[in-house]
């Protein structure tokens, strides 16, 4: 489960990264937040809590 979460993470990670055309105006929110989400996913799984 931890693992298919984590790749997930990272796909939405990649998704968000404001590299394409319509999303410039985004700036860094997305992914920012979700390298976030990703950092603290990644603590938790080496923790043993997920």
């Amino acid at each position: 489960m931890g693992t298919i979460l984590l790749i997930v993470l990272i796909l939405l990670l990649i998704g968000a990264f404001p590299a394409w055309p319509y999303s410039a105006s985004w700036g860094y929110f997305p992914s920012g937040g979700l390298g976030l989400l990703l950092v603290i996913v990644i603590v938790l799984i080496l923790m043993g809590r997920l």
